[in-house]
Order: C-alpha cells, then sequence, then structure tokens
C-alpha cells in the first residue's frame, strides 16, 4: 500500500486525510463527542445522584447500575482527548503516554459496560423466571464480587496498552489509537476474532436468551390476570432487558461485526489497499457510534430506577411548560405519582 497516493507515505494517513475530508474531522466528530460529553455525564451524574441522596434501598440491580454509571462518567475523561484530536485533523498533542491512557480508558468502558448488562440481563432473569431460586447470586455481597471481577478482568486485558506505543508520526501528524504496524502479527485475526466471539458474542446470545426467557413468562402470566402486581414487576423487567438488548446492538455491534469480517478476510486472502482504507474509515465511523453507549445507559437507567424516571419526567414536564405554571405542573405531577 506504499503507492496508494501521491506525497502519502502511509496508508494511515492516507485514510485520515483523503477519505475523511477536513469538515467531517474538525465538526461533525467534535461536535458527535461533544454531544456524548454532554448528554451522557448529565444523564449518568443523575442517576449517582439519585441513588446516593436519595439513600435508596441497596439491591442488585442498583449495584450494577452504580457501577455502570461509574463507568459511563469515567469514559467522559478520555473525550476532550477524542474532541481535540479531531478538531486538529487527526493529530494528538498530548504525547504518547495519554494517548495510551485514553485507549485504556475507552476500551475499559466498553467491555466493562458489556459485562455489566450481561450481568443485569441474568439477575432480572433470575429474578423474574427463578425468583426462588439462586438467590445467593443476587445477594449484595455476591454481586459486588462480581462487579469487582469484571472490572479486574477487564482492567487485565487492557491494561498492555499501557506498554505500547499508540502514537504513530505520519507525515507531520501524530495518529493516536489507529489501526496500523499490526501486519506483521500473524496470529492477530484469530486473538481478535476469539476476542470478540467472548466479549461480544457470547454476552449478544445471552441477554437475547434473558429477553425471550422473560417475555414467555410475560405471555403465560398474561393468560392468567395482566393486572397483577408480579405481572406489572415483570413486564418492567422485560422493558429494562429490551433497552439493554437494544442499546448493545446498536451500539457494539457495528464495531464488532466491522472488526470480525475485516480479520475473517485476512484469514482468507490478503486485503487490497482498497478495502484497508475503507476498513478504517469504517473503523473510525463503528468506534464513535460505540461510544454512544454512555448516552444509552441512562435509557436503562429510566426503567430500572423508578425514582430516576420520575425525576426525569418532572425535569422534562418543567421544561416544556409555561413559565407561569412550570411549578404547579410538576408539583402536581409528582404528587399524582
Amino acid at each position: 500500500c506504499r503507492h496508494i497516493a501521491d506525497g502519502l507515505k502511509d496508508p494511515s494517513l492516507a485514510f485520515l486525510h483523503t477519505l475523511l475530508n477536513k469538515y467531517t474531522a474538525k465538526v461533525l466528530f467534535p461536535m458527535f463527542y461533544l454531544a456524548i460529553l454532554i448528554i451522557g455525564l448529565m444523564g449518568n451524574l443523575l442517576v449517582l445522584y439519585i441513588i446516593f441522596h436519595n439513600q435508596l434501598k441497596v439491591n442488585s440491580t442498583r449495584i450494577y447500575l452504580v457501577n455502570l454509571a461509574l463507568s459511563d462518567t469515567l469514559f467522559a475523561l478520555a473525550l476532550p482527548g477524542r474532541i481535540v484530536y479531531n478538531i486538529r485533523e487527526f493529530d494528538w498533542p498530548f504525547g504518547d503516554f495519554l494517548c495510551r491512557i485514553n485507549a485504556v480508558i475507552i476500551y475499559t468502558n466498553t467491555y466493562v459496560g458489556i459485562g455489566l448488562m450481561t450481568c443485569l440481563s441474568i439477575d432480572r432473569y433470575l429474578a423474574m423466571v427463578h425468583p426462588h431460586h439462586f438467590t445467593k447470586l443476587r445477594s449484595v455481597g455476591v454481586v459486588k464480587g462480581i462487579c469487582v471481577l469484571i472490572w479486574f478482568v477487564v482492567f487485565c486485558q487492557t491494561a498492555p496498552m499501557l506498554f505500547h506505543n499508540m502514537v504513530k508520526n505520519v507525515n507531520g501528524k501524530r495518529l493516536c489509537m489507529e489501526y496500523f504496524g499490526m501486519d506483521g502479527h500473524n496470529n492477530l485475526p484469530y486473538l481478535l476474532l476469539l476476542a470478540c466471539a467472548f466479549s461480544y458474542g457470547f454476552p449478544l446470545v445471552i441477554i437475547i436468551s434473558c429477553y425471550v426467557k422473560i417475555n414467555h413468562k410475560l405471555h403465560k402470566a398474561a393468560q392468567k390476570n395482566t393486572m397483577s402486581g408480579k405481572y406489572r414487576q415483570n413486564r418492567r423487567a422485560s422493558g429494562i432487558i429490551f433497552s439493554i438488548l437494544m442499546a448493545f446492538i446498536l451500539c457494539f455491534s457495528p464495531y464488532h461485526i466491522n472488526l470480525m469480517q475485516f480479520m475473517i478476510k485476512k484469514l482468507c486472502y490478503q486485503p487490497s489497499c482498497e478495502e484497508l482504507k475503507n476498513f478504517k474509515i469504517s473503523l473510525q465511523v463503528t468506534l464513535s457510534i460505540m461510544n454512544l453507549n454512555s448516552t444509552l445507559d441512562p435509557v436503562i437507567y429510566f426503567f430500572a430506577v423508578k425514582s430516576y424516571k420520575q425525576k426525569v419526567m418532572s425535569l422534562l414536564k418543567s421544561h416544556l411548560s409555561a413559565p407561569g405554571i412550570s411549578l404547579k405542573t410538576t408539583s402536581e405531577s409528582v404528587s399524582n405519582s
């Protein structure tokens, strides 16, 4: 790929400067990441405030949600660097070590989020389908241990990034977290396919299975009594897992499917320069989509934490109401609920 374009000695730079135009790099990506930063930070800090300020009862669901919110809040620390990187047209000014830190934060958030979503789905499945069994697995102590284990395992997987150069100087540009220098690793496709199967495919199958099982029980319960409190509780559990499933598919599927299809190509034949450039374009786009998970996680809180839902609805009503009657409308809606 050394003869891709005149004046460009590296396919990474050809990708960044030729195929992603300057408007996309300097305007669209920064605006996208800024929106993620604002919306995600507000939504996750709000749920942390509600859970801790209202001193809600500690249970398995809330422990998973607190860890999910903490992960997304930590992820916000990586976004200012990505915004500056895109404004400077893919030029990282903060040095190699901070690029490594940035990479570890982004991928730790991704896979901690996947682990917590999967465990939350299993937790709701056990609570609704097997309420009198596996109660120890849903105890506060065990769930805290599971969360610690998720953080530990994911950090062990991402920590090696701290010991590898993540910045590459190409024609005056310092590229950070780009796909380069990996062609010499013969086992890379196998390793990445195995990692995608374990960290994406397996959790997706579990979440879908939990959703199907809960809805099967809902269908059976609906035939008996749709007005019972247990039925409504099961409906809420179904809503939680559905929101998890939608967030999982929308955010994580494009990136992992894109990565897997390219690794399969590499196993079958040597991809052309054009295919490599297209892959690098799609990596930038799908990585951005994957980062949306921090803004969609508050949707899960909306279904899972009743007081969070009430607070969000109260804030929306107060902003949508006329100035003269907004306070009255909000107070009435809270009292009626």
